[in-house]
């Protein structure tokens, strides 16, 4: 369990540093990711509720990426993909919802989204004002989330 998290840890550092510094992330490391916490669900439940929970959270997702791409097609009137949205973004968003039961999901979905917007408007000089490196500051709180789960007296993020 513990070598598995690591590996979610590194490809997590993998993304976050290539969408922070270069803003384009090798597309592997997002199936790879989708495994790793695919692994780590299925091994801390069961595989009937693995099942569940993960098409629960693709359906959210979808809900969520269906919303933002209604906004921005007829509100905005922008293209979506790659324009007011990543690709990144959304390969991670799928593989992030494979990674957890539901409200354990949704908890870290929205810490992260929050953690994502709260970070780049502190240091939105730094970066291009007009794009948000999501995938990479999600990244990044999804490693902070790992390393917490490692401390003693922390509740499983699997405990359903």
């Amino acid at each position: 369990m513990v070598f598995l998290k690591l590996l979610v840890i590194m490809a997590c550092s993998a993304i976050a540093y290539q969408d922070l510094k270069e803003r384009e992330v090798v597309w592997i490391l997002f199936p790879v990711l989708a495994l790793l916490l695919s692994a780590l669900h299925i091994f801390n439940t069961q595989w009937h509720q693995f099942l569940l929970f993960s098409l629960t959270n693709i359906l959210l997702v979808s809900g969520v990426l269906l919303l933002l791409f209604l906004y921005t097609k007829h509100l905005t009137r922008k293209k979506f993909i790659n324009t007011s949205f990543g690709l990144g973004d959304l390969l991670l968003f799928y593989a992030f919802s494979l990674g957890f039961p539901t409200v354990t999901f949704v908890l870290l979905f929205v810490g992260a989204i929050l953690f994502s917007l709260m970070v780049f408007v502190l240091f939105k000089t730094r970066y291009n004002p007009n794009t948000v490196p999501l995938a990479g500051l999600m990244g990044i709180f999804i490693i902070t989330v790992f390393i917490v789960s490692f401390l003693p007296n922390i509740p499983s993020l699997y405990i359903i």
